[in-house]
């Protein structure tokens, strides 16, 4: 039977929380239910409101409720986390954050490519999902902040980049990013032709070393050429540069 580290809620320092103050609210998907307490617990003593779910409602809720963050179990007993991690990034940038038994670097790789932005594999200390639930929205919130900073879109050859409104634009299509996604996007964008190592865009992104997670990048890589470049075979705004890392391809860059 899965269990939890031996952490327990007697050890949680008790917190008497501003009523004034807007709490946010964390979604977890989880069909365990003495996980989804003990979770729940944690979160709330550490100031989250907590909704939870463990099927298709978790998408509803999702969509009618103020959702800052979303925990997602992969196996469910209904669709697999997989799944609704693929639906609920049709209607939101949130982070998603994975909590899962399955620790197969495919799994990690399919989680982060369907748009999750972290992934913890069972079993974890409830503290430190409490503090990744915190590093995560504090770098989502730290991006908002930075769009209502912005200046004018980026644009380079057909591609177009508004910081503001958190928007990617192709002659084909608006482009939806997850938030990790769009950070590595503006990140590279803003420093057109300086190569990045993937271990580079991990520590400013994720603002922590890699530690041999650097794959995590890659994979997002992949998503974005997917989504931006006219042939992700033959990538024109994202190049390879051999031994080294990546790079944006700055030609034609420009503010409007």
């Amino acid at each position: 039977m899965f269990r939890l580290d031996h952490e327990t809620a007697d050890c949680l320092p008790a917190r008497n929380g501003d009523p004034g103050v807007m709490k946010d609210t964390v979604l977890i998907v989880e069909d365990d239910d003495d996980i989804t307490e003990l979770v729940s617990l944690y979160l709330r003593r550490n100031e989250f409101e907590v909704l939870t779910s463990s099927d298709w409602k978790a998408v509803d809720l999702l969509q009618e409720n103020s959702i800052d963050l979303v925990l997602l179990d992969i196996m469910l007993p209904g669709p697999s986390g997989f799944e609704l991690c693929q639906e609920m990034r049709k209607y939101t940038d949130v982070p998603i954050l994975i909590m899962s038994a399955k620790s197969s670097e495919s799994d990690k790789i399919l989680g982060l490519g369907l748009g999750a932005d972290d992934y913890v594999t069972k079993p974890f200390s409830p503290s430190e999902l409490v503090a990744r639930v915190k590093a995560q929205l504090h770098r989502y919130k730290g991006l908002a902040a930075k769009r209502g900073r912005a200046g004018s879109p980026i644009r380079i050859a057909d591609l177009e980049i508004d910081e503001e409104c958190f928007q990617v634009s192709t002659p084909r299509a608006k482009v939806t990013l997850s938030a990790k996604e769009f950070q590595i996007l503006m990140l590279m964008a803003q420093n057109p032709d300086r190569v990045f190592q993937p271990e580079d865009l991990f520590l400013q992104i994720w603002n922590s070393p890699a530690l041999g997670d650097a794959r995590t990048v890659l994979v997002h890589i992949s998503n974005l050429r997917k989504k931006i470049e006219p042939d992700p075979s033959i990538p024109q705004y994202i190049v390879t540069i051999r031994g080294a890392g990546y790079k944006f391809n700055g030609e034609g860059a420009e503010r409007r």
